[in-house]
């Protein structure tokens, strides 16, 4: 099932790089919209409920408002899916990342609790929710948008490209709060200081919806539209009733991805304060080095899916994730000098099973392509996303290797997945049709 209309033997041409860094730039701003709040969560808190009020309560509540994103993102996903593959993809990948900057740019305006009282946590609420639909359609339409608009021996690169824009705006966000709070006092971040990164988000977010301006239809859909071949019922229902094996597949895939991201790059930091005694300055560099070497490894992962098949990459991916994983979580009590180099390795090592959306984008006919991914990507990352912590932390409870054993069952999911991949591809004789 071809991801676009051009040639196979296309090499790509300076539009499609235009597209992709376009792409890859507005994934990484949007990103960066969504999780700054959890960087700033204790000072948002105590601005933004009583001051009475007991510290865990307002913990519980401020974290409460950054999963109400999460919570949305099924809903707001599974409607611009609807709509983009009834209108366009570019009107969608547009749209989200404006639903994205205006409510972080509002963010960064809104009057306290001291000032407004119960109506400032509510309009809090609210924008995180506007903010969880956003993303909700944003990273599926954006592997959509890249993997539509160049050759299919290229659309690995193109995905791979686009997700580690998505994982650089988790190290911009980590960059910009180590600036902030090495610049301000505490009376300074608490007084004004908080409301930087969020007037950058919200003004960086709004460029780049002026820079999407520029981008164009993809080719796929333009074709369809030009061929009357829409899709002629709701596209969540011809998915679910149509492709229940791809959609299975897209949620295993998810839960691998996601979970490998939520483990190694955002939950370690914690980890290797609480458990190994690394200093919160030292874990946080080593934290940014992971997700650099993170960011890299989703680029050289689509490169090799491109060339060696889906199969092979996840097969030998996930093992190279697990080993090098519990060498990472068991040696660093006797081996504390190796957390750099080897903390670096695993983020590689997680880049590697981030050709993720290269298997949904060839999972689902393109008249349906954008809900049926749109659909198995949240739908998983609502799941899986708010379990991965949860059973992480009781993990933990029994054994401080508690996040290598969870990392190795998601390696052998991976494994097995990419077993089968490689056995559908074997069957196709070597096609890039991995899913049917």
């Amino acid at each position: 099932m071809s991801s676009a209309n051009a040639p196979v033997a296309r090499p790509l041409t300076r539009s499609d790089y235009k597209t992709l860094s376009l792409s890859a730039l507005g994934g990484a701003l949007e990103f960066y919209d969504f999780i700054i709040f959890v960087f700033f969560a204790t000072v948002v808190g105590k601005l933004f409920f009583p001051a009475d009020m007991p510290d865990w309560l307002r913990q519980l509540q401020t974290f409460g408002l950054f999963a109400a994103g999460y919570l949305a993102r099924p809903l707001g996903g599974i409607v611009m899916a609807h709509f983009g593959d009834l209108l366009g993809r570019k009107k969608m990948f547009t749209l989200s990342i404006f639903m994205m900057a205006l409510p972080t740019l509002v963010m960064g305006l809104l009057p306290t609790y001291a000032q407004i009282g119960i109506w400032a946590p509510l309009a809090l609420l609210l924008l995180r929710v506007i903010q969880g639909a956003a993303i909700g359609g944003e990273v599926p339409g954006a592997w959509v948008f890249v993997a539509e608009h160049v050759p299919q021996r290229h659309v690995g690169y193109a995905c791979g490209t686009l997700t580690s824009g998505l994982t650089a705006g988790i190290l911009i966000g980590s960059l910009v709060a180590t600036l902030i709070n090495s610049l301000f006092s505490a009376e300074e971040l608490q007084g004004y200081a908080w409301r930087i990164p969020f007037l950058l988000g919200g003004v960086f977010g709004l460029f780049s919806v002026y820079l999407r301006r520029w981008l164009h239809e993809t080719p796929v859909f333009a074709e369809l539209q030009l061929r009357k071949q829409l899709a002629d019922q709701v596209p969540l229902g011809v998915v679910v009733r149509e492709h229940r094996p791809a959609v299975v597949i897209s949620m295993l895939l998810t839960w691998l991805l996601s979970a490998a991201i939520v483990v190694v790059i955002l939950m370690t930091p914690s980890v290797l304060q609480s458990a190994y005694g690394v200093n919160p300055a030292t874990s946080l560099k080593a934290n940014s080095l992971a997700i650099v070497f993170l960011t890299g490894g989703c680029i050289l992962a689509g490169r090799l899916i491109d060339r060696l098949g889906a199969g092979r990459v996840f097969t030998i991916g996930s093992l190279l994730l697990g080993v090098v994983s519990w060498m990472f979580y068991s040696s660093l009590k006797g081996h504390p000098d190796w957390l750099f180099p080897l903390y670096a390795l695993t983020g590689l090592c997680v880049g590697l099973v981030g050709a993720v959306p290269y298997v949904m984008v060839n999972a689902f006919p393109a008249a349906i392509r954008f809900s049926g991914l749109s659909f198995s990507y949240n739908l998983s990352y609502a799941i899986f996303g708010g379990l991965t912590p949860m059973v992480v932390a009781l993990l933990m409870k029994e054994d401080p290797m508690g996040p290598a054993y969870y990392v190795a069952a998601l390696c052998l999911v991976g494994f097995l997945v990419g077993c089968y991949l490689l056995a559908r591809e074997g069957r196709a004789g070597g096609s890039s049709i991995v899913v049917n």
